[in-house]
């Protein structure tokens, strides 16, 4: 799978994920599936982040610059997370389901950014 389907494949994720974060039923008392903390800035950044991988997504070159921006700062987004408990520099809420979560995306998004070529 080369960078830009990888791209395309976190675009549609994260859109749904942001998106489902906000209908109820699929989130309930603030945890989407019942597993994952979430509030209303979580689900905002989920849209932003999709967003900005549908454009990635255009050249190998913006998917490259966007794995390794978006794999820097979901690392460093679970050093907080783990670090700091539940609460993520006051923007919003993380449980452990979200960082070990946030730690396996960060690990992808940092392989297909600076380890995968073609």
């Amino acid at each position: 799978m080369n960078v830009q389907k990888i791209a395309r494949l976190f675009a549609i994720v994260f859109v749904i994920i942001g998106i489902l974060g906000f209908v109820p039923g699929v989130t309930s008392g603030g945890h989407l599936l019942g597993i994952f903390e979430v509030d209303a800035v979580h689900n905002l950044i989920h849209l932003a982040t999709g967003l900005i991988a549908f454009w990635a997504m255009g050249t190998a070159a913006h998917a490259r610059l966007f794995f390794k921006l978006f794999g820097v700062v979901y690392a460093l987004v679970t050093i907080l997370g783990f670090t700091m408990g539940g609460d993520i520099l006051g923007i919003f809420h993380a449980n452990g389901a979200d960082n070990i979560l946030h730690l396996a995306i960060a690990a992808v998004a940092l392989y297909a950014g600076f380890v995968l070529k073609k």
